[in-house]
């Protein structure tokens, strides 16, 4: 499974329903935009030295998946689909659900605007 920035969020603060579905998880991916809103979020926290620790922790026990040139096609077909719908939605999340339409991923996410991309399915804790 995919995990969106407020996933990601939700397991270092260790939010109970948050680590329940990440632990049912095999596998575990982050994607590199999720990396950069989260590393954002820190940098602006009280908390930052602790945050950035359970990062690097965190990093180096799941997949960080990279955009390449397969998922611009998956960004440009959701971006297209979801146009035509009339419901865009924020550009960094198009690219995390191109990933996860890429992968054929779940994402845990709040975000219900993923429910918009057909082909992603959004878990929500």
């Amino acid at each position: 499974m995919i995990l969106d920035t407020n996933a990601l969020s939700a397991a270092a603060d260790c939010e109970p329903a948050a680590m329940e579905v990440v632990a049912s998880a095999e596998r575990i991916s982050v994607p590199v935009i999720v990396l950069g809103e989260y590393r954002l979020g820190i940098a602006q926290s009280r908390r930052r030295r602790d945050y950035e620790n359970w990062l690097r922790e965190w990093i180096a026990a799941v997949t960080v998946l990279d955009v390449d040139e397969e998922t611009t096609h998956h960004y440009a077909a959701i971006g297209v689909e979801l146009k035509r719908k009339g419901k865009p939605i924020p550009v960094n999340n198009l690219w995390i659900a191109s990933l996860c339409r890429q992968y054929a991923l779940p994402l845990v996410s709040r975000d219900r605007h993923f429910d918009l991309v057909s082909g992603v399915r959004r878990i929500d804790w």
